[in-house]
């Protein structure tokens, strides 16, 4: 079985809503995941996963959170090739760059060799109840992927 890391970053707990039911769902599969804030973690130990989740909330008028950066930069020293890589996070249309986050991460994942295979999961502030078992679901589908 696959190794998979989910690595997040939440400010109101909003992501980390939807980092808790991912997790749910690929746990249901009986799969194995380990999962740790962005700001615990280092871009390095992605190379020692066969797949990786990254969640983060959209900043501003769409960037990166503050605590995503160092992480974010971190990446471009390292190869994510033939590694499974999705990624998700809370956002707030009232901007104008609703969920940016989600691509961004995307983006610099398959920058770095990764094949993104989901599209990402951008869920509207706190996920109802409906959102969450979509939330359950994405983290059961990124499973049957990563094989």
């Amino acid at each position: 079985m696959s190794s998979i890391l989910m690595v997040y970053a939440s400010m109101t707990g909003n992501t980390l809503e939807i980092a808790e039911a991912i997790a749910e769902g690929i746990r249901s599969t009986g799969a194995t995941l380990e999962v740790k804030e962005m700001m615990d973690a280092t871009a390095q130990e992605l190379e020692s996963y066969d797949a990786i989740l990254l969640g983060a909330y959209t900043w501003g008028d769409g960037e990166l959170p503050d605590e995503c950066m160092d992480f974010y930069d971190e990446m471009d020293a390292i190869s994510l090739a033939g590694k499974k890589v999705a990624a998700f996070g809370s956002c707030d249309s009232a901007y104008e760059h609703v969920g940016a986050a989600v691509d961004i991460l995307l983006a610099k994942s398959r920058e770095r060799g990764a094949d993104t295979p989901l599209e990402g999961l951008k869920i509207e502030l706190e996920p109802n109840a409906k959102e969450v078992e979509s939330c359950k679901a994405f983290g059961v589908s990124f499973v049957k992927l990563v094989g």
